[in-house]
């Protein structure tokens, strides 16, 4: 088979990595891809935004499957483009995507499929109705950009000056352009927030193994919201009986609810979720794998991604049990001075291993004559496994402190949260 990748950063270059280990692949290709990633795929250049253009090289490769990392293109519609001309490709509709597109269609389908999620206080258009609405609502109150903003259109503000002055951000300053036209105010939600990403054809549903990640910018969750700044997956994180009512109460009705709306859902759809006293509730959903949770996914399948990607193009999924490596793993992301704000890029990486305990995905990276260079906000994944979280976590971290580029910057308690029955060896 040869297989297309889109998309140019850590999770790609993650799922290059494990891709390219089925005995079914003979080529493949990534667009654009990153520095890293041209060590292990072809790369080609592309934009993103451009559906025509990545349909047009698709029809050129005739690749026999095409497996979507970014949401952007799915929102934009590449799968119905595909689809449209023929080509096998792992992502859902246009249409579905809006369950990530847009924060309102998702809390309205919520809503109206009776999905347990936050209370909502309300859907704001104007700035002033924003502004007046902060008058009754209960603090911290969680406020959402409609639309696309790479993970930083989120805030759970703790007073009335940050609340006012981040709507300013997304609705007058229009920071984040028109994801920021209209904004959700949402009740906060106490309890311990998990990633559950499941892998669907529409009907049957694979779920992959429980992650969590860190979204704030540096250690005890302080400074701004990001894309992810480093992610763990372990045994025991999510009991059998709370899965069982994950997927019962959450993913099965999303699934369904889609499908009876004339929206299958086909690809990875992740689930953000909130472990309340009050059971699971669906904090957001992404149309697509999580990044950086699928760098520590990819180190623990101990199953054929293409052959469980080829079973969900030919509606056979049902087919398709997942195994998956004992133990735990991590991924730890390296960022460039000032990420999530403006970055300057062109750094020199040094101090890469070649081998060792730890594997490192690039996100930013540009590869040049002598080495790479940074080339963006997130620029490495150094992402580790072993029988225990921490053993996981001191691979990961003996690894990153080698590595070096001007200004990069990490969080060191990636993990140390973790309950204590993730932190010893799995029996």
């Amino acid at each position: 088979m040869k297989v297309l990748v889109l998309g140019s950063g850590g999770r790609e270059h993650a799922f290059v990595w494990k891709l390219r280990q089925s005995p079914h692949v003979e080529h493949i290709w990534c667009a654009p891809g990153n520095g890293g990633i041209s060590e292990q795929a072809e790369c080609l250049p592309a934009d993103l935004q451009d559906v025509p253009a990545l349909s047009n090289l698709a029809e050129k490769l005739r690749p026999d499957l095409t497996v979507v990392g970014p949401e952007l293109p799915l929102v934009l519609g590449v799968a119905d483009e595909f689809s449209r001309r023929g080509l096998a490709i792992v992502g859902p509709s246009k249409a579905a995507a809006q369950l990530e597109g847009s924060k309102v269609f998702a809390k309205e389908f919520l809503q109206r499929h009776h999905i347990p999620t936050a209370p909502c206080y309300g859907i704001y258009d104007s700035p002033g109705d924003a502004y007046s609405a902060l008058c009754a609502v209960d603090w911290p109150v969680v406020i959402k950009a409609d639309g696309l903003a790479a993970g930083k259109g989120v805030l759970v503000a703790q007073t009335p000056d940050e609340a006012t002055a981040f709507v300013g951000r997304l609705m007058e300053s229009r920071e984040f352009g028109a994801a920021g036209e209209r904004v959700i105010f949402e009740e906060f939600l106490e309890g311990s927030e998990l990633s559950y990403i499941v892998l669907t054809d529409g009907e049957a549903i694979l779920p992959l193994a429980p992650v969590r990640d860190y979204k704030r910018a540096f250690d005890g969750n302080k400074g701004p919201n990001t894309g992810g700044m480093g992610a763990y997956s372990a045994d025991g994180m999510l009991a059998a009986d709370l899965e069982e009512r994950v997927l019962k109460t959450i993913v099965e009705p999303t699934i369904r609810g889609l499908a009876g709306e004339g929206q299958a859902y086909r690809g990875f759809l992740y689930f953000g979720l909130m472990l309340t006293a009050d059971g699971p509730k669906v904090l957001e959903f992404n149309c697509r794998c999580g990044d950086p949770e699928t760098q520590p996914l990819v180190l623990r399948m101990d199953f054929d991604l293409v052959e469980a990607c080829q079973a969900v193009v030919e509606d056979k999924l049902a087919s398709v049990r997942a195994a998956w490596r004992p133990g735990a793993s991590v991924c730890v992301v390296m960022a460039s001075a000032g990420y999530p704000a403006e970055v300057q890029t062109g750094r020199p990486i040094t101090g890469l291993p070649v081998s060792g305990d730890a594997l490192v995905f690039h996100a930013g990276t540009r590869r040049e004559r002598n080495g790479y260079v940074t080339s963006g906000g997130r620029v490495l994944g150094v992402c580790a496994s072993g029988p225990t979280l921490q053993a996981a976590l001191q691979k990961a971290y003996d690894t990153a402190g080698t590595i070096h580029f001007e200004g990069a910057h990490y969080r060191r308690d990636i993990g140390a949260d973790a309950p204590a029955h993730n932190q010893v060896a799995a029996e």
